[in-house]
């Protein structure tokens, strides 16, 4: 895992100390190495400390921060033929003896530009890159936008950087997602941004449950296979529900070893859900339980990765953050999760609500903005945590093949008519066709801010300190940033 920051000077000066600067703030639990780069030279470095010492001297400069989770990792950034790319993610299916960086980069090192926009539009994965040329950068994100990526500029610089806090660090103020499926073209003028590959609202088309059950066996078991190639073990993030028991049902048919990991407030039903589903899944499970003082001592941590003070955001990461804490504490190094299946497939309660409100129209259109907005509601949140602790995060839901699928049903196959009706109808039908058991396929959803407890607590803590939860998140996390991340 790594985190990457760009940064071109519009005023044609030396960007090298910027660059340091940005980096800085992305400062992982278990950094290894630290590079810089023009497209002329490379730095590499043990510590910031070096390479703050460094001057590559150019307008232009790239910036990774690494930690190596495979072995076939290699440090970054890479020089390529009069170019230099940093690249986070991973490319589908896996090659176990090259790394993924030096692989994008056999294809992204004649004509950058558009060999960015062929490599997005082709490439089955997770990634975002950068290309420092001589006066320009170039930049990337999958369709998916499972790994973060923001941009930003203001007089002085135009940026690029996997946190929003290396914005902080330079004084760029506003900053947005970097659009996934997209390249962008970064000179003295600002960004310029190209689609490559997009999902692209449809009419649903016909197809029978059964049909559609098979296609989407067909699909998960691919998009598993290929996110657990080549590994050994891993960890699973568990709540005993519909979505993380597929995940792990598909990845122990893969022949790996693995682990799931539960993490939830003391004296939860749900944990107890989750051991009962564990055992019917014949997989071990770490059920980790934490108290309401150990949420109030979290949160800080949680905001400064999340980086804004949303109550579902918080309520999800915190959790989020003890299944990788304890996944690091179990020496893996990749937790698989069942996220996008609620959106894909009508899992949310809201989606019936509209339904019987406004009608199939709308609640199609509602699905669909949900199914391109997955990586600024989740995947990011979940991704930042997950690095931080040197965990790779996998999300096989998170396929344009699946996603696409999941476009074109028909809304009968994810919701019923009724408020009462079992949703992600022909999710459930594929487990049954897996051979999950009946107690898993039939149970109904409880949002995990909910089944954990976290979000009750949230509030608790808030009362007892006489302040909404909102006021209490807004104060926290003015208090974290002011101590953490200084701004100029």
């Amino acid at each position: 895992m790594s985190g990457i920051i760009a940064v071109l000077s519009k005023k044609g000066e030396n960007a090298t100390e910027t660059a340091a600067a940005m980096l800085k703030a992305l400062k992982l639990r278990k950094s290894e190495t630290y590079g810089i780069a023009s497209s002329a030279i490379i730095k590499m470095r043990r510590s910031l400390e070096a390479i703050q010492e460094q001057d590559v001297k150019s307008a232009t400069i790239i910036g990774c921060a690494l930690s190596r989770i495979l072995p076939q990792d290699k440090d970054q950034p890479l020089k390529l033929k009069d170019t230099a790319l940093v690249f986070n993610g991973r490319i589908y299916p896996a090659d176990t003896k090259n790394a993924d960086a030096a692989a994008a980069g056999k294809k992204l090192q004649h004509n950058p530009e558009q060999a960015a926009k062929l490599f997005v539009k082709q490439t089955e994965g997770d990634f975002v890159f950068a290309i420092a040329e001589s006066e320009r950068i170039i930049a990337a994100r999958d369709v998916m936008g499972v790994r973060p990526l923001y941009y930003g500029e203001n007089a002085n610089f135009a940026a690029l950087a996997s946190e929003r806090k290396a914005f902080w660090r330079i004084g760029v103020d506003r900053m947005e997602p970097f659009p996934p499926g997209h390249v962008a073209l970064i000179d003295k003028h600002g960004f310029r941004f190209s689609p490559a590959r997009e999902l692209a609202f449809s009419k649903p088309k016909r197809i029978t449950m059964q049909a559609a059950a098979k296609k989407l066996q067909m699909l998960l078991e691919q998009s598993t296979e290929e996110r657990v190639y080549g590994l050994k073990e891993l960890a699973v993030a568990f709540s005993g529900g519909l979505d993380s028991s597929i995940i792990a049902f598909l990845a122990k048919n893969s022949g790996i070893d693995v682990h799931l990991i539960h993490a939830s407030l003391e004296n939860q039903l749900e944990t107890e859900y989750a051991r009962q589903a564990a055992e019917e899944l014949g997989l071990p499970i770490h059920s980790c339980t934490y108290t309401e003082e150990d949420v109030q001592k979290i949160l800080p941590n949680v905001l400064q990765l999340i980086e804004e003070p949303d109550l579902v955001k918080v309520s999800i990461g915190i959790p989020v953050y003890w299944a990788a804490e304890k996944t690091a504490e179990l020496n893996l190094k990749v937790m698989l999760a069942g996220q996008g299946a609620d959106e894909m497939f009508g899992g949310y309660k809201r989606y019936v609500d509209c339904y019987l409100r406004y009608g199939s129209e709308k609640v199609q259109e509602t699905i669909f903005n949900d199914i391109v907005r997955m990586y600024e509601t989740n995947f990011e949140r979940d991704s930042k945590i997950c690095n931080f602790h040197s965990i790779e995060l996998r999300l096989p839901f998170a396929s344009y093949r699946i996603a696409k699928f999941a476009i074109d049903l028909p809304l009968k196959l994810k919701i019923g008519p009724s408020r009462n009706t079992l949703r992600k109808l022909v999710l459930r039908q594929t487990a049954k066709r897996l051979g999950l058991p009946q107690s898993i396929v039939d149970k109904p959803k409880k949002a995990i801010q909910y089944a954990t407890g976290v979000n009750k607590a949230l509030k608790e803590v808030a009362r007892k300190k006489g302040l909404s939860v909102n006021d209490y998140l807004q104060k926290t996390f003015q208090t974290t940033f002011k101590e953490t991340i200084p701004c100029d």
